[in-house]
């Protein structure tokens, strides 16, 4: 490529398609609710509520890392082009948290099976994670 500008602007696409994910835009991967069969309301409530934290913990990395990359892409494509190879890194963590929230649905679904009344609560939107 002869023209400066046409490369920038595929390295910026290019660094931007690696950007992290935010935890709304991360699918659920399929946990059988069979591994919990032999879980009583309490041990599954109380594996939920573990589960319910480490979920809007890591989905409030995942957003942050995910508005993070959103503003070193915009100040890397237009001030400093290198910036924009510091973006992305989180798929390890975005498989996580598919996992988790795979293993909460398992859960909702095995407390809907033993007739748990209201033991599990509904899997809500995160927030961003505190430091």
């Amino acid at each position: 490529m002869k023209n400066p500008s046409k490369k920038l602007l595929l390295i910026a696409v290019t660094a931007i398609a690696g950007c992290a994910t935010s935890s709304k835009d991360v699918p659920t991967a399929y946990v059988s609710p069979m591994q919990y069969q032999s879980y009583d309301c309490s041990q599954l409530s109380g594996e939920s509520t573990r589960l319910l934290q480490r979920v809007n913990q890591l989905g409030g990395r995942l957003d942050e890392a995910a508005a993070n990359d959103k503003a070193i892409a915009t100040a890397g494509g237009l001030l400093f082009w290198p910036a924009l190879f510091a973006l992305g890194g989180t798929k390890q963590q975005e498989a996580e948290y598919g996992r988790l929230k795979g293993e909460y649905d398992a859960i909702q679904q095995a407390a809907v099976l033993k007739k748990c009344d209201g033991a599990i609560p509904a899997l809500s939107p995160v927030s961003p994670a505190k430091n």
